[in-house]
């Protein structure tokens, strides 16, 4: 399954590792915003342009290193359908260097809008008889909190597609344990923790070659003690890891997440990677040059912790 050519991606790298895309105009060096804004007007389409320059240029610096990348939607979205375009560009862009692309997008419904959903953004778009791939990335963020209602639609295109998901379970935001953190009545386990169950449950569709599925989990870094506990109680899982550098977690807290391989986990980094030069001492036109820095860093800080990665 999808999961498998992740897994597979960060073995071949050494590097467990996903750099986040999710480019705040204020994040964008001055003379690249400068370039569009005189090429194109200072608007969304010069702000969008800004950000697509800016992401190209760190997946130039980072595709040998890093295996994956994670644009949050968001960011793009803000700058309406130019924003839009941008995403389906940067995600196109990363995929031409054979990185694995997660959209975090935390999409969320029921019935036939769940499946427009998953067939915008993991599928192909139906046009009169022409099946066309609207975005087109490897695997999708999304929140689980309606059901399986929200989730079967999905299960379809990752099995027909060879894509993944990754499922709200234990976020890293300061605020999640006041919904994930409550025990249920019924059989005494935690909201995250039944979540994670449901995740083994319908990843069971999705078996993957080397004890995943192809259904993940969203588990944050800065949760330690629930990231051991999940690890534990979730072997067929594989976590998606927020929270590392810029959130306050490090390798000492995502060490929980591994199996006894190296496997089992891919941890994000977003600002810290993105914004490595506005902490070095460096020229802003060398920023995806920090970046590659900060990334070989954050992979250095996680293998010494986790050893070396075996299939």
């Amino acid at each position: 399954m999808s999961l498998d050519r992740l897994i597979e991606k960060i073995a071949e790298k050494q590097n467990p590792t996903v750099a986040g895309l999710d480019p705040k105009l204020d994040y964008v060096p001055a003379y690249i915003k400068e370039e569009c804004f005189s090429k194109y007007g200072k608007n969304l389409e010069g702000a969008s342009q800004a950000l697509l320059q800016f992401n190209k240029g760190l997946i130039d610096k980072l595709y040998d290193i890093v295996p994956a990348v994670k644009p949050q939607a968001a960011y793009y979205e803000m700058y309406g359908w130019q924003g839009v375009k941008v995403l389906a560009e940067t995600i196109k862009y990363a995929k031409s260097k054979d990185m694995f692309v997660i959209t975090d997008g935390k999409r969320n419904d029921i019935g036939s809008t769940m499946e427009a959903y998953a067939a915008a953004h993991l599928g192909e778009t139906n046009v009169e008889g022409e099946t066309i791939e609207a975005f087109g990335a490897d695997a999708l963020t999304v929140n689980g909190y309606l059901g399986s209602d929200g989730i079967k639609p999905l299960l379809n295109i990752c099995k027909a597609k060879d894509k993944g998901i990754f499922v709200l379970v234990k976020t890293s935001n300061p605020s999640s344990g006041e919904l994930q953190n409550l025990t249920l009545s019924e059989n005494g386990k935690t909201i995250y923790e039944h979540m994670g169950k449901m995740c083994e449950n319908w990843g069971k569709e999705l078996t993957g070659k080397y004890g995943y599925s192809g259904v993940g989990a969203v588990v944050g870094a800065t949760y330690p003690e629930q990231l051991k506990e999940l690890r534990e109680k979730l072997s067929t899982t594989f976590f998606l890891v927020p929270g590392y550098g810029a959130q306050g977690g490090g390798a000492d807290d995502v060490k929980f997440a591994f199996d006894k391989n190296g496997l089992g986990a891919v941890i994000n980094s977003s600002r810290g990677i993105m914004c490595a030069y506005k902490k070095q001492d460096v020229k802003e036109e060398e920023y995806a040059e920090a970046a590659r820095n900060e990334a070989i860093k954050m992979k250095e800080e996680i293998l010494d912790v986790i050893g070396k990665i075996k299939l």
